[in-house]
């Protein structure tokens, strides 16, 4: 493996990355902000992207830096399921029962969310992921759910993160009421190409090195083969590096890149 060749302290382009060494992109300096804005507002938000674009681990980071004694957030990801089953997960969240019916779950959640509102003063924060896979009818049940007529302001911020075919559902007239309650609308794209290279200079760095192991035309062919998609870039540069190794050079060129594609699907 290339990370004794190099003697790098770990591996840099590896599939977990912690929230706090996220690289700070223009997209995600935009988007930690209009979902502060959020969170604040108390609304409903739909974040959309490509694949690995870092949808999720941004929304991580953004809940993560929230006052614990003021915000709760929860996440669910069972998004294939139908209104009974997305319910229960939710109610698991928020550790409920889930043996009931499907009234007294959403009449269960929607007290459980107003106690923490008005006794314990703390604002809960839902979030959808994969939500382009939502049945129309959980899409419904859920502004129905975020439904407190008698406040003046929204009790339940509710995000959903989804794939760009979220945001063409929802344009959809049969969900007009749902989208016309959003208040944030995002798509994070992938980085730019000045960002690319300080990008994998910022994953270099982690692993325990400040020498740049790609040149400017390995850089620019790993830009062109991703859109500048953080997955995409990372899975490339990952077998980049592994061509350097094995030919036994000292940095990457536009050829090794060229040597690692096939390797990405």
């Amino acid at each position: 493996m290339y990370r004794k060749y190099f003697g790098l302290a770990r591996l840099p382009f590896d599939k977990e990355i912690g929230t706090e060494d996220l690289y700070p992109s223009s997209g995600l300096r935009e988007l930690d902000a209009r979902l502060r804005y959020l969170f604040e507002l108390h609304g409903l938000g739909l974040l959309t992207g490509e694949p690995g674009a870092g949808k999720t681990t941004a929304a991580r980071k953004a809940t993560a830096a929230l006052h614990p004694g003021l915000y709760r957030t929860f996440y669910v990801s069972l998004s294939t399921g139908n209104v009974m089953d997305l319910y229960k997960s939710i109610a698991w969240k928020f550790g409920l029962p889930t043996e009931r019916s499907r009234a007294a779950l959403y009449r269960a959640i929607q007290d459980e969310v107003t106690r923490l509102c008005t006794d314990a003063k703390i604002r809960p924060i839902l979030v959808l992921d994969d939500a382009q896979h939502l049945r129309s009818e959980v899409l419904e049940d859920l502004r129905l759910l975020t439904n407190y007529e008698m406040d003046s302001q929204n009790r339940l911020t509710l995000l959903f993160i989804g794939q760009v075919e979220l945001r063409r559902r929802l344009s959809m007239a049969v969900h007009e009421a749902l989208n016309q309650r959003i208040v944030l609308r995002h798509h994070l794209g992938g980085l730019g190409r000045e960002e690319v290279a300080e990008y994998l200079r910022h994953q270099l760095r982690l692993a325990g090195t400040e020498l740049m192991l790609f040149e400017p035309g390995a850089v620019e062919a790993i830009f062109q083969a991703t859109n500048g998609v953080p997955r995409k870039i990372n899975t490339l540069a990952h077998h980049t590096l592994m061509a350097v190794a094995s030919a036994k050079c000292k940095t990457a060129t536009a050829e090794h890149v060229e040597t690692a594609r096939p390797e990405v699907a």
